[in-house]
């Protein structure tokens, strides 16, 4: 599985800051319903629940949010880039600035897995995360996370 196939460019933006965690699961919502479809409730509603689970904020800036949804046919993705730093309740108690989420069909499975386990190595390497901070341009943030997996693989 590569990023590229779970993240479109449409998929990814900046924002300059987020007022409260829903409030960052409507921007995640409304860009993952204009980029993949699914209905903005639909996914803020599955947000939301697995957020009371318990925080997904993964330390360093990061967060990797994620739901399974009804009716998806594949698992897909959404970037998310804040200037101001959110306080997101992550492991290290620092505010997030960095959201990768993922959406999985219901029945998704390993792939959920591998998905996850994918975009967390990427989101630990420090030189990713410095490169994605210091651009807001969504077209530059895609290639970074796409570019950056596939020079490990090469």
């Amino acid at each position: 599985m590569q990023i590229s196939e779970i993240l479109t460019q449409s998929a990814v933006k900046a924002v300059s800051s987020v007022t409260s965690k829903k409030r960052l699961f409507q921007e995640i919502s409304e860009i993952a319903h204009s980029a993949h479809g699914i209905p903005a409730g639909v996914s803020l509603e599955a947000l939301l629940e697995r957020e009371s689970l318990g925080p997904t904020g993964v330390g360093h800036g990061v967060a990797l949010p994620h739901a399974r949804v009804k009716d998806l046919d594949r698992v897909v993705a959404v970037f998310l880039r804040v200037e101001r730093p959110l306080d997101f309740d992550a492991a290290d108690r620092h505010p997030v600035d960095l959201f990768f989420a993922l959406f999985a069909p219901e029945s998704a499975g390993v792939d959920h897995l591998k998905a996850l386990a994918l975009v967390a190595r990427t989101m630990r390497n420090n030189d990713v995360c410095t490169k994605l901070r210091a651009n807001t341009d969504p077209t530059s943030l895609h290639a970074i996370l796409t570019e950056a997996q596939e020079s490990k693989a090469a």
